[in-house]
């Protein structure tokens, strides 16, 4: 059976027209009071990419470069250390993906289902491809990996752009518009289908192991949709994953064993340290479980029904934003709420996403990278 993507905007303005149907209005946030900070969270740069930004993107920092991709197909690679393009190339065709990076290629899938691979500003190949994907690709070991919108894992040739190999496995008719978990661990493919997390061997497309995070239930496609969202979070052998408005949980991945799982509704992914997991609600609760047993170390109503990113755990605390363009900063320890700056943006188009000099960026949805230092 052929899946059906279904966006999560879709699904929460499905959710929004139930309440309202049912005569609920939708709750107002409390306001937030003035917050005496020792020291404000400081503007560093910004690189405006030059494009609205609608599908959120997964950012990664290598060899202290970061790579940004439009809907209508801009791609720039931008030195992080001061917010300087390093080249910059205009596909002509809109995009459905954010990039897969390495430091070197990008890759990116097109609306019309081509992937396509460039370096240094150009294009090295493309390759037709049979399904459509929104998930990332994954750049690494000299090989390109996409996971389809079908639930099929591919395989190609970085040089060459050939198909090296398939795998598929039948899930549920839906899946989520959304960029999914796909990502390497030591020598192993770390990938999301469905509800699942799932090992792949990148030689040969084998499966290793298999693990459930959360099952489909349910009497309708709909509410049996549980597949897995990026961004995960690794410290050593742990990984730890959302799995859409149903559970998160912790595997570890060199014994492909769970670790924990707990029931989470929430959209985005989730971050962390070696103790500590953090994970936003969709009704704006930002939550934190014990890495390690899941046991719940506290939660935090001060963002409550505001719609949020997912959360950037750092040794000062943890950072959040949301659609009026805010930026918070969290105690890790406790979830009081340390610091805040007012953007302009109306939204964001990816997670708050570390640098190594501890600052952070963030893409809004009209394109405009932005660096932040904390104090």
């Amino acid at each position: 059976m052929k899946a059906v993507a279904i966006s999560r905007w879709a699904l929460l303005v499905f959710f929004g027209m139930v309440l309202t149907a049912c005569g609920v209005s939708k709750p107002k946030p409390a306001q937030i009071p003035s917050i005496k900070a020792d020291k404000p969270i400081q503007a560093l740069w910004q690189f405006k990419l030059g494009s609205d930004v609608s599908f959120i993107q997964t950012l990664q920092t290598v060899q202290d470069r970061m790579v940004l991709t439009s809907d209508d197909g801009k791609i720039a690679v931008v030195n992080v250390l001061n917010g300087q393009a390093v080249w910059r190339h205009e596909l002509k065709t809109a995009l459905n993906t954010g990039a897969g990076f390495d430091g070197k290629h990008v890759a990116v899938v097109t609306l019309n289902n081509e992937l396509v691979l460039l370096q240094d500003g150009k294009v090295l190949w493309r390759n037709r491809l049979t399904s459509q994907s929104y998930t990332h690709p994954l750049v690494a070991g000299e090989r390109v990996f996409m996971m389809m919108a079908d639930r099929s894992v591919l395989a190609f040739d970085l040089a060459t752009g050939v198909r090296l190999w398939m795998q598929q496995r039948p899930g549920e008719p839906l899946v989520l518009k959304q960029n999914g978990v796909l990502l390497a661990f030591q020598n192993t493919l770390l990938v999301g289908l469905g509800g699942r997390l799932t090992a792949i061997n990148p030689d040969n497309g084998q499966f290793k192991w298999d693990v459930p995070i959360a099952n489909p239930r349910g009497i309708n496609d709909l509410e049996r949709l549980v597949d897995l969202v990026a961004k995960p979070t690794r410290v050593a052998n742990s990984v730890c994953v959302r799995a859409f408005q149903s559970q998160v949980g912790c595997v570890d991945a060199l014994r492909g064993s769970v670790l924990w799982t707990r029931s989470s509704v929430g959209s985005q992914g989730v971050d962390g340290d070696a103790k500590t997991l953090i994970g936003t609600e969709s009704n704006g609760m930002v939550q934190a479980w014990s890495r390690t047993t899941g046991d719940r170390l506290w939660d935090s109503d001060r963002l409550k029904y505001r719609e949020l990113t997912g959360p950037l755990f750092t040794s000062k605390g943890v950072v959040i934003g949301d659609s009026g363009g805010w930026l918070y900063l969290l105690s890790s320890a406790d979830g009081s709420l340390i610091n805040r700056v007012q953007t302009s943006s109306d939204g964001f188009a990816s997670t708050p996403t570390a640098l190594a000099d501890g600052g952070f960026v963030v893409l809004t949805r009209d394109g405009l990278l932005q660096a932040y230092q904390l104090p």
